[in-house]
């Protein structure tokens, strides 16, 4: 797929799309931790390690990786990486790859089994992002210095203490699996992806690097 701006076009035309005026006062307080954590970094001329995490890592957790790994090369933040995690490990839900190559990701399945692996492309000349379910302190993700990002409630609830991380931020979201096997499935999933989009498009375009 050809790129605009780094960007597939499909990514680059989403983006012009999403509504960052719906974000509340209310979600913005809540995202500022994130922001100020960021910006902390780069200020120190750090690494910006961002694990997310929710209980599967099946789908909050990874469009939450995927967007903002995306919206980190979308502002040239170079040293932003992104992580996902879970409390345990089941598998990269399907719909979520589906809904990420409706909005122009390149997603490929490179591995079988119950747990599959997939290289996630947002653009063409970067470095895909590798997706598949594991815990959040599985030998894949950092062990120390990073920002634990708690995208779903039960994830928070059930983990008071994220080994190695520096900061915890609780950012969730509501589980599209609620839509699992409804005629509102598909609708339900790409809403759940572009609010997640519009937030990460927020959280990046705050960051100062000059």
């Amino acid at each position: 797929m050809i790129a605009t701006n780094k960007l597939n076009v499909g990514i680059a035309e989403a983006i012009q799309t999403l509504e960052t005026s719906a974000i509340s006062e209310e979600r913005k307080s809540t995202l500022k931790m994130l922001i100020d954590y960021i910006q902390d970094k780069v200020n120190s001329g750090e690494s910006i390690k961002l694990n997310f995490i929710c209980t599967h890592n099946s789908r909050r957790s990874h469009l939450s990786q995927v967007w903002a790994q995306t919206m980190a090369s979308h502002f040239n933040i170079k040293s932003a990486y992104c992580y996902s995690g879970g409390t345990e490990a089941t598998a990269l839900f399907p719909i979520v790859s589906e809904t990420l190559k409706k909005t122009g990701f390149m997603v490929t399945r490179i591995s079988e089994g119950e747990n599959p692996v997939y290289a996630i492309k947002y653009s063409a000349n970067e470095h895909p992002i590798i997706g598949f379910s594991k815990t959040y302190d599985s030998d894949f993700n950092p062990t120390s210095s990073y920002a634990a990002i708690m995208t779903c409630l039960q994830a928070d609830k059930d983990c008071p203490f994220i080994s190695g991380a520096e900061k915890r931020i609780p950012i969730t979201y509501e589980d599209p699996k609620a839509f699992d096997n409804t005629p509102q499935q598909s609708e339900k999933y790409m809403e759940r992806s572009l609010q997640i989009a519009a937030e990460m498009f927020y959280v990046f375009s705050k960051i100062q690097t000059n």
